[in-house]
């Protein structure tokens, strides 16, 4: 981004609405910094600067101080920090670590980080998605040289066998922002704000050192980039001006002494040979697990079933298909690395383990007929074989695509969370009443689905004889039917279990949370989708209309304008006739391209957009 000169269009001071929408953007963008080192950045009383490049680059610093964060674009989409930011909070960003010196000559020099130049550590690759900023480090240094965005996920990654690039640098130690900053607030005697803060921070790594390579030859090789800048190469930028060459080597000199004595080549040997030994180690493993023994397969299988029982099976599930049991509760209780399967077992049949351990006495199962499926009914709590299992405490294993798709959904939440949530009313009241519930707050599904069930358990509503059916008393009839069965007709007396929950929360009043950052705000009724709707205008021309975006906190004028510069066409914003809110109109049928960009830049769902082509015969 400044390997070459671009000039500045403009420096201003921003309001303090600007201000606060920077902050806002800055939390929003980096959620490991703390409110504190967001203040510690942007000062609340400083006055913020922001000067605007004619390749749309907007610079935000502290007035009288150093930079502090850059936007490629201009829109707050791709806003990062400038190295004297992670100077100052070292930890706002991840980092990849370099291997040695070799690596960072080529970025301090311009170049993208690739992934054979990454130190990997010995747990593994971090976990990382496309897009995401990181930072870039030296081993033995605390101190950032280098700031970028991933150019993929870790999961590709590990499936290039850590090949390509990793890293798309942005800005690094030495480029053109550097240079100029540094023109522009060097004080006498020192190079960075806070005098002595550059002892504790060195740019060059043992390896680097050890090559018989300095500072020196770094800050030659930028002076000859900031000649096309400012014109001149007679200074060194941010040194002292002193007519004394030796005084100013002798200050250079000190500023870049490092400790390498413990340094080894053994320290920034460690690379992709190390995730290849530990995926031989996991391939060894996988070939101990096939030799176990028949006693071993059944014991890891009643040690699998207790956990279960313990921790994820829940009587108000009850009845529960075996075959549920075992996918969604059994198998995700397996040791990590370890194949689970019922046919190596002395059992060779779910069914018939399952019937075994009914015989003991610890749950209780029934053959469906119909579907020829045995279904788990009761668990016997107070067995001295469930009684004596100490369930562990630790995280359950899934499959890879519900890990991935947990990590798409945490990205996708990170910019906007909408929940579904309830409200008592006069229906349901007597029961959250009668268990001792707050009736004031709101709940999600599963919360009120519990007080119903709670209030199943003390009045003690199951049927005897059928464990999945909920005999109703007239507080419980009320609650669900009054009012919905007509006149002359018989109120149900039973219900069974999996509708219990459903018709419960059908009776109570729907509310929504939708929160995007520090934004939060609670609706009432249920979430009203974005409407997007493409018809032809005369001449046989497209619009497309957009409305609905702010129930998911999107500014209608802003998004406008930036929809104006992704699809490089004309859009307007328009109030809508007699309801609250805008409606957008972009011209063009660009009807799947915005629904895409919807998902992917603001994090709303796909079963929040309904699309309607009205051009399409």
């Amino acid at each position: 981004m400044f390997k070459k000169a671009v000039e500045a269009k403009s420096h201003q001071r921003l309001s303090g609405a600007d201000r606060k929408k920077l902050k806002r953007t800055v939390k929003e963008r980096f959620p490991r910094g703390s409110d504190a080192d967001i203040d510690t950045l942007l000062p609340p009383k400083a006055e913020i600067t922001v000067s605007k490049f004619q390749n749309r680059v907007h610079v935000y610093g502290v007035e009288g101080g150093f930079p502090m964060f850059f936007d490629i674009d201009g829109r707050g989409t791709e806003i990062y920090p400038t190295v004297f930011a992670l100077w100052t909070v070292p930890e706002l960003l991840p980092a990849f670590l370099l291997k040695g010196g070799e690596v960072s000559r080529f970025i301090i020099g311009g170049a993208d980080l690739m992934f054979p130049g990454i130190s990997v550590p010995a747990e593994g690759l971090p976990s990382f998605l496309a897009g995401e900023p990181w930072a870039v480090k030296v081993p033995g240094n605390s101190a950032p040289i280098a700031v970028g965005t991933t150019t993929m996920s870790s999961t590709e990654a590990l499936k290039a066998c850590l090949r390509g690039k990793a890293l798309r640098i942005t800005h690094y130690y030495h480029d053109l922002l550097w240079q100029v900053s540094l023109e522009q607030e060097s004080v006498e005697g020192c190079y960075v704000p806070n005098a002595g803060f550059l002892e504790d921070v060195v740019f060059e790594d043992p390896a680097l050192l050890q090559s018989g390579e300095t500072s020196e030859s770094y800050e030659d090789t930028a002076n000859a980039s900031n000649s096309q800048w400012n014109g001149s190469d007679n200074n060194r930028v941010g040194e002292p001006k002193s007519d004394d060459q030796s005084e100013r080597n002798q200050a250079s000199s000190s500023l870049t002494q490092i400790d390498v004595e413990n340094a080894t080549a053994a320290e920034i040997r460690v690379g992709v040979g190390d995730l290849k030994l530990k995926e031989n180690v996991s391939s060894e493993e996988s070939k101990d697990q096939h030799a176990l023994s028949i006693e071993d397969v059944d014991g890891l299988l009643d040690k699998c079933l207790l956990q279960a029982l313990h921790t994820t099976v829940k009587d108000k599930d009850l009845p529960m298909p075996g075959s549920t049991l075992w996918s969604n509760h059994v198998l995700p209780c397996r040791p990590s690395g370890i194949t689970l399967d019922i046919k190596k077992s002395s059992h060779k049949k779910l069914s018939k383990w399952l019937q075994a351990k009914s015989s003991l006495g610890l749950i209780s199962v029934k053959e469906d007929k119909y579907k020829t499926e045995v279904l788990l009914f009761s668990v016997n709590r107070k067995h001295e074989e469930y009684s004596s299992f100490k369930p562990e405490k630790r995280q359950v294993e899934k499959n890879d695509k519900i890990t991935d798709h947990a990590a798409n959904e945490s990205q996708l939440h990170k910019m906007l969370e909408v929940a579904e949530v309830y409200k008592t009313s006069v229906h349901v009241n007597p029961i959250f009443a009668s268990v001792g519930a707050d009736k004031g707050k709101l709940f999600s599904a599963s919360e009120a689905s519990d007080i119903v069930f709670k209030y199943v358990e003390k009045e003690n509503l199951v049927k005897p004889t059928d464990k999945s059916t909920v005999v109703l008393d007239a507080m419980l009839c009320d609650a669900l039917f009054k009012g919905t069965v007509k006149k002359g007709s018989t109120y149900p007396t039973v219900i069974h279990k999996k509708d219990l929950g459903p018709a419960f929360v059908s009776r109570m009043q729907p509310h929504h949370i939708v929160t995007r950052g520090s934004e939060s705000v609670v609706r009432k009724g249920a979430v009203k989708a974005i409407q997007i709707l493409t018809e032809r205008r005369q001449g046989n021309k497209k619009v497309t209309k957009l409305s609905g975006m702010e129930t998911f906190l999107v500014d209608a004028e802003a998004l406008a304008s930036e929809l104006q510069k992704k699809f490089a066409c004309s859009t307007s914003v328009a109030e809508l006739p007699g309801k609250k809110g805008h409606e957008v109109l972009v011209q063009g049928g660009v009807i799947d391209d915005l629904a895409k960009h919807l998902v992917e830049q603001y994090g709303i769902l796909k079963r929040h957009i309904e699309v309607l082509d009205k051009t399409k015969k």
